[in-house]
């Protein structure tokens, strides 16, 4: 069904003289695509914030993106539970990704936890 929504060529009608084309792609393609950009986005947001967390120019920095880090760990857990619940991913594809991510999660608490009981 998806190869045949990609090698549909799209469809238009004129409206007020212009060409409006028809969304090629189905709603449906279209909302997986989104939960896994939304899934995509917030999880490499953890690498980098976590990245710039070990070059931080301050305490107070790091804290900061430690914290951010962690935030978009949990929006991943979200995300990765709402593909599943949609019946996106299999019940062994989530429960893989879900432990690797919430293993982050419990390692990040940790993190930002003792940071909270140093003062910056």
């Amino acid at each position: 069904m998806l190869e045949q929504a990609a090698n549909k060529k799209p469809g238009y009608k004129m409206v007020n003289g212009k060409r409006v084309y028809n969304k090629a792609v189905p709603v449906y393609f279209q909302a997986v695509s989104n939960l896994c950009n939304q899934l995509l986005r917030a999880g490499t947001s953890i690498g980098a914030n976590n990245a710039e967390a070990c070059n931080a120019i301050s305490k107070a920095d790091f804290k900061s993106k430690s914290f951010i880090a962690l935030k978009e760990a949990r929006e991943s857990l979200y995300w990765i539970d709402l593909l599943h619940r949609n019946g996106y991913l299999d019940d062994k594809q989530f429960q893989s990704i879900y432990d690797d991510a919430e293993e982050l999660v419990k390692i990040l608490v940790t993190r930002c936890k003792k940071l909270n009981e140093v003062e910056v």
